[in-house]
């Protein structure tokens, strides 16, 4: 099975390090700007950088755009431009195409003629800093949907050599615990103390939480912010 193939159109700050990072990962990456010295600086950094107008399908389907499984319109403060780069897009047959969006009434055109999805990275970056000030404990926050999120959280103190079901993660919070990841300690082949992680996925209810596990739990987020108190 060949892999999915992503293309990202503007190459700023956010669009140039999503590149990267995708191509990182091990995927082909096509990268679209009308500045040619900034696809000049990304060239190493994947699979393909070209130099095209963003508003020109003829010039996105030379690209090879059509290639792409999903694309992401990373141009910034041009909203116009965005908003006609996601229109040509989708009527090239992409059937992913993922908007980086700077205000309400810019996500709001972009789902109209089409958009997948609307992103706010300041917004989100933003929010996340917030929460992991609030919330040291939480590690890692995904919105699985409107109303649930998954979030990886260090195991409350109320919860340390319970089980599952005697800390009533589920009857008394309603959230659902998907893993626990242990961390434990091992002496390595060098002879030196290491930490080693263990997950164990889908635990049942008579699986015990210890101190400094931390646990993949999936619930709204009132619950979860009454379960990390």
């Amino acid at each position: 099975m060949s892999k999915t193939q992503f293309a990202v159109i503007g190459l700023g700050t956010f669009g140039s390090n999503l590149a990267k990072e995708l191509f990182k990962r091990g995927f082909p990456v096509l990268a679209i700007d009308n500045k040619e010295e900034i696809v000049n600086k990304i060239t190493s950094f994947v699979t393909q950088a070209i130099v095209a107008d963003a508003t020109d399908g003829k010039a996105l389907e030379n690209a090879g755009i059509k290639d792409c499984d999903t694309v992401v319109v990373a141009i910034g403060e041009d909203i116009e431009t965005s908003i006609l780069a996601t229109l040509v897009v989708k009527d090239l047959g992409i059937k992913n195409v993922i908007v980086k969006c700077i205000s309400q009434w810019h996500s709001k055109i972009a789902v109209k003629i089409g958009a997948d999805r609307v992103i706010y990275p300041e917004f989100e970056m933003a929010k996340k800093l917030a929460e992991s000030m609030v919330s040291p404990n939480i590690l890692e926050q995904i919105e699985v949907s409107k109303d649930f999120n998954l979030v990886e959280i260090v195991a409350p103190k109320k919860c340390h050599g319970k089980t599952i079901k005697d800390s009533e993660i589920r009857t008394k919070y309603g959230i659902n615990v998907i893993a626990i990841k242990k961390h434990i300690p091992f002496i390595n082949d060098e002879g030196q103390p290491d930490i080693e992680e263990k997950t164990n996925v889908a635990p049942g209810p008579d699986d015990e939480i210890m101190e400094n596990d931390i646990l993949v739990i999936v619930g709204k987020q009132e619950q979860i912010e009454k379960f990390n108190k």
